[in-house]
């Protein structure tokens, strides 16, 4: 019996989401099999290898954005990136809102809060 469930997510720019893995330290594979329960696979054009039993597929929705697939028994990803991938979707969008800010010619400052969310402050030239 498969556990995978596809939550859909506005991840549209690979190079954001590469840089939110490398943060996490997990990795970004293109074309490979996700890990889930008892062995069950899950095949993706993106795999983040997660460092638990488990993975994340990532498909391609019909929006172009990209849907994430996981087996979230026993909460194994959930320590990795979250509740309902909350720590990646949020490193997902500080780095996205990162790079549109620099192609603007804006500089960057990241401030981490105390109760965990992150402060972007963005600068003119």
């Amino acid at each position: 019996m498969s556990h995978f469930t596809t939550i859909k997510t506005q991840i549209k720019d690979i190079h954001a989401l590469r840089a939110a893995c490398q943060e996490l330290k997990l990795g970004l594979l293109q074309d490979a099999e996700a890990r889930g329960y008892y062995g069950a696979s899950q095949r993706g054009e993106f795999i983040i290898q997660l460092k638990g039993p488990y993975d994340i597929a990532l498909h391609r929705q019909p929006d172009g954005s990209y849907g994430l697939t996981t087996d979230w028994w026993d909460g194994h990803v959930e320590n990795e990136v979250g509740k309902d991938f909350g720590k990646l979707l949020q490193l997902y969008g500080v780095h996205k809102a990162t790079i549109e800010a620099r192609k603007k010619g804006l500089s960057v400052q990241r401030r981490q809060q105390s109760n965990g969310s992150i402060k972007l402050i963005l600068m003119g030239a």
